[in-house]
């Protein structure tokens, strides 16, 4: 593995996350196959993540790329930064298994605490605040962040788009473990890292993604965000 630099570095200079391995903890779903598919094609070294093993290299093998597959414990050791992409309902039991593996590791949360009603999607209030809080409380020896919550599973999974034109919102205590984010972010050909601040403003940024559900039912599409001027 390659070790993390924990320098500060300013905005607009950014770290070489090029050689740094990223897991995926629920990697085999929708969400989770995306983001390790597009890291794998911007020339990543990545491990899919999943409670079974053979499940997990499964998928990799579908995915190719050099992708390989293991069980969540030895993706969050093997691992540089670990994005956690798993349901919510398995959210704390998850991170709280592997609070001894992803020590000292960059934590990225993507995940969106939603309800779902005849009405359609609704943001929930974990009790910490958002996903992002909950895994900052479970992990208190890692490096927590937030990002990775508006992008659509569908254009993540569709070998057939080349770019996915969205910005990506990260949160995050530290500067140099969000700088880090941004950076990897940008490895996908279309997407951007913005700072978006602490993890105390995470649970807006999780709760959009209910508007975007709207969004997207309406107008049958698939929609991202950009921020302007930045």
């Amino acid at each position: 593995m390659t070790s993390l630099d924990s320098a500060t570095n300013p905005a607009h200079e950014l770290p070489d996350v090029s050689q740094l391995v990223v897991g995926v903890l629920g990697g085999t779903g929708d969400q989770g196959r995306g983001l390790a598919l597009r890291l794998a094609r911007a020339g990543q070294q990545v491990i899919i993540g999943s409670r079974d093993a053979a499940r997990a290299q499964a998928s990799a093998d579908e995915i190719g790329l050099g992708v390989r597959g293991a069980d969540n414990a030895a993706t969050a050791s093997e691992s540089d930064i670990v994005i956690v992409s798993v349901p919510w309902e398995g959210h704390a039991a998850t991170l709280t298994a592997l609070r001894t593996e992803l020590a000292g590791k960059i934590v990225v949360d993507c995940v969106n605490p939603l309800g779902f009603d005849k009405q359609g999607a609704y943001a929930l209030v974990p009790e910490e605040g958002s996903a992002a809080q909950q895994a900052a409380a479970l992990l208190p020896d890692s490096r927590v962040t937030a990002a990775f919550h508006h992008l659509s599973a569908v254009l993540l999974q569709d070998e057939s788009v080349e770019r996915i034109d969205t910005d990506v919102m990260v949160l995050g205590e530290e500067r140099a473990a969000t700088d880090i984010v941004q950076a990897l972010a940008g490895r996908i050909p279309g997407m951007r890292g913005i700072y978006a601040g602490r993890l105390r403003n995470a649970h807006q940024v999780e709760s959009l993604v209910a508007n975007l559900i709207s969004v997207n039912r309406r107008y049958k599409a698939h929609a991202g965000l950009r921020i302007t001027d930045v």
